[in-house]
C-alpha cells in the first residue's frame, strides 16, 4: 500500500457508530475502482479519531474518478453521522494515549493554559503515501502549528 488518504473525526463517537463506519468503509475499499479495476485498498479507524484509507498502487493506480469516489465517500459519512471528516483545520494531537481534537485556532489558547506544549505529539494527516503515515506522529514544533510557539 503506498498511497494513503487520513480524516480526523472532529468528535469522539460511540461504538455503534464507529462500527457502523468501519463497516461503510470496509465495504467502500471492496468495491473501490479506477476505470472498472478494483483497486486494493484498506480502510481502519485510528484510535477512534482518525479514518485512514490506504490503496495499493503496485496493482492498480487510484485516479481522477477514483479519488472522487473516495470524496463523495466520505461525504456521505459526514452527512450520515453528523461529522466533519473534510475540515482540514483540525488538529489531533496526543494526550497520553487518548487522541484530542480540536480546531487550530484553539491551539494557541491550549498552549498558553499549558494544556499542550512544543512536544505534545500531533498527527501530520496531509500525508500523502505509506512512508508519510509512517513518521506521522511530530512534536507540535516540527509541525506548521510552530507559529503558535
Amino acid at each position: 500500500m503506498n498511497r494513503a488518504w487520513t480524516f480526523i473525526i472532529d468528535k469522539e463517537l460511540n461504538e455503534q457508530q464507529l462500527s457502523a463506519i468501519k463497516q461503510e468503509g470496509e465495504k467502500f475499499v471492496k468495491s473501490w475502482t479506477a476505470h472498472e479495476n478494483q483497486l486494493s485498498g484498506d480502510f481502519e479507524i485510528f484510535k477512534n479519531r482518525i479514518i485512514i484509507i490506504k490503496v495499493n498502487e503496485e496493482e492498480n493506480a487510484a485516479s481522477g474518478c477514483s479519488i472522487d469516489k473516495l470524496t463523495r465517500f466520505i461525504k456521505q459519512l459526514e452527512s450520515d453521522f453528523s461529522i466533519q471528516l473534510m475540515n482540514r483545520l483540525l488538529v489531533a494531537y496526543k494526550q497520553k494515549e487518548k487522541i484530542e481534537v480540536v480546531h487550530s485556532s484553539k491551539i494557541k489558547e491550549l498552549l498558553k493554559n499549558e494544556l499542550i506544549t512544543a512536544d505534545t505529539v500531533v498527527f501530520n494527516t496531509s500525508l500523502a503515501n505509506q512512508e508519510e503515515l509512517s513518521q506521522w506522529e511530530k512534536p507540535l514544533n516540527q509541525t506548521w502549528l510552530n507559529k503558535y510557539l
